[in-house]
């Protein structure tokens, strides 16, 4: 069945639309959510307790209505911004800041940062682990987790890895997080705050994205070499890999619908079935938008929310990754249909 192309005009694309082209089933972009400002961008964080999107963008972070898109805040002053970490009950948040290894507390009503926590080198990821009531911070040149307690605002542990950390997940008291150089994935204990254990991602080189099905102890890794790795976490045994587009950067698993995301630069999502939880099939990808990698995911409406931009190619002779154009940063809502 051919694909049907959707078109948005918005007031940021000044000559022709965007169109984007729905090919897995039951998906499509419906919306775009202009965000001011320039420079690069990273995660994008859905919480749920405000329906709100925290999108990391260049030294800031821009708070935004995930139902209207309107700009509702700006967290200031986070330098080379990568993720966000929500803790509702304290209304407090945590970005984690690569360009001066450090991280931020703000008040999540007023968005004024109240302190900044010296870390290690190169935080990155971040994610807020309820049961433990820490906040956990990913790094990658000082290869361990950072521990915060979030009612003191100061870090309390940190993990050694022996590898630059990517994404993590937790559950039942137990977490894993992705080694990107090392291709592995390593299980800890986050309250005794040690390794248990290591294993190899079997197929998979550069692994990024990590989600999990927690009822049945399966994860779900996106990696590099255009690959999905279906690991069981009981044992480290690489049970699948299914195809996906090029440089992802996020996944995410619906337990209801039983579908695994995995969003990738080349603008595409990858939309993988778990037909049971040793079993899963390709079903097609959501076009979405080149440099649209980083993804949010809302459980209770099935919304992919994913930070996108017009990027441009470094002059010739100029040795640099593209750069966005100044003036067309977004955010792509893909829903269900």
């Amino acid at each position: 069945m051919a694909a049907k192309v959707y078109c948005f005009v918005s007031a940021f694309v000044l000559v022709a639309s965007l169109c984007y082209a729905a090919e897995a089933p039951g998906f499509k972009v419906t919306k775009i959510y202009p965000v001011p400002g320039n420079g690069g961008f990273d995660y994008i964080v859905f919480d749920s307790s405000s329906n709100r999107l925290y999108v990391s963008h260049g030294t800031e972070v821009n708070v935004v209505d995930a139902e209207t898109g309107k700009l509702i805040g700006v967290v200031h002053n986070t330098p080379g911004v990568h993720g966000v970490s929500i803790v509702p009950d304290l209304h407090r948040g945590f970005t984690t800041n690569g360009g001066n290894a450090t991280v931020s507390v703000f008040d999540t009503q007023t968005f004024q940062t109240l302190k900044n926590i010296p870390v290690a080198a190169d935080p990155d990821f971040t994610l807020y682990d309820a049961a433990l009531h820490r906040v956990l911070v990913c790094h990658g040149d000082a290869a361990q987790i950072t521990e915060i307690d979030p009612d003191r605002e100061e870090v309390s542990g940190k993990i050694s890895l022996g590898g630059g950390a990517e994404a993590a997940v937790v559950s039942n008291g137990k977490g894993f997080v992705n080694l990107e150089e090392e291709s592995a994935v390593v299980a800890f204990d986050p309250a005794q705050l040690k390794v248990l254990s290591r294993w190899p991602i079997t197929g998979c080189k550069t692994p990024t994205g990590l989600a999990m099905d927690r009822s049945n102890a399966r994860l779900f890794i996106g990696c590099r070499s255009k690959v999905l790795a279906v690991m069981d976490a009981n044992n480290g045994k690489v049970l699948a890999t299914l195809p996906i587009g090029e440089r992802v950067d996020a996944v995410a698993f619906d337990p209801g619908k039983k579908l695994i995301f995995a969003s990738n630069g080349d603008g595409t999502v990858s939309v993988i079935k778990q037909d049971d939880p040793d079993h899963y099939t390709s079903v097609g990808d959501i076009r979405t938008q080149p440099s649209a990698k980083t993804m949010a995911y809302d459980p209770k409406s099935g919304r992919l929310f994913l930070s996108a931009a017009e990027m441009q190619p470094a002059p010739a002779g100029e040795r640099r990754r593209a750069q966005p154009k100044p003036g067309s940063f977004h955010v792509l809502v893909v829903e269900p249909q």
